[in-house]
């Protein structure tokens, strides 16, 4: 290899930064820190009541009623919490449910874990709604592919005449058009 050969990305690299750099790419893809602070409010919520302090030879039992209601909430957090990382597109009901599942929480298990597990779900639910997948970079005129035979010079756009847009059919794709024998009515079969 030669002073002047650049470094092929991935193939002269240590094994380390290529994982960090995928896993950065991967993580930038979805909710990552939303899916976080949701896993890691149902994990609270759900061990709390069922801990117990030991102080000397004292045993504080934090167990409560809704003890099973605790688990199931904690465990429907946590599974919300990997959805948001694998499954994109459910991040607005998964954060509208980790929302309502951290409200819940509050009267059912221990204020909602201390309050920790309560607020970790609330902000990872209101992030997992807000997050929005990041538009594809754009690519400039003037980048990319050199024009061809029988583009537009310089950038600039071609425009067609009316004459290549009618083509004898009609353009309405609605069905309701009396040109297309519809009658202004929608067929159901």
């Amino acid at each position: 290899m030669s002073a002047e050969t650049p470094a092929v990305p991935g193939h002269d690299e240590h094994y380390i930064r290529v994982i960090k750099r995928k896993f950065r790419a991967w993580r930038g893809d979805r909710p990552f820190w939303a899916g976080l602070f949701v896993l890691l409010g149902g994990i609270p919520i759900a061990y709390f009541p069922y801990a117990h302090l030991q102080i000397g030879h004292l045993t504080l039992a934090m167990a409560t009623t809704a003890g099973a209601g605790s688990l199931i909430i904690g465990v429907l957090l946590v599974v919300l919490g990997i959805s948001l990382w694998f499954q994109k597109h459910v991040r607005t009901f998964a954060g509208v449910a980790a929302i309502l599942l951290a409200l819940v929480s509050i009267p059912v298990s221990n204020l909602g874990g201390f309050l920790v597990g309560f607020l970790l779900s609330l902000i990872g639910g209101a992030m997992a709604v807000a997050w929005v997948p990041g538009e594809p970079p754009v690519q400039e005129p003037g980048q990319g592919d050199t024009a061809g035979e029988g583009s537009a010079p310089g950038g600039a756009v071609p425009t067609l005449s009316k004459d290549a847009y009618d083509v004898g059919e009609p353009n309405d794709l609605s069905g309701t058009s009396p040109a297309n024998g519809a009658n202004g009515r929608h067929s159901a079969g």
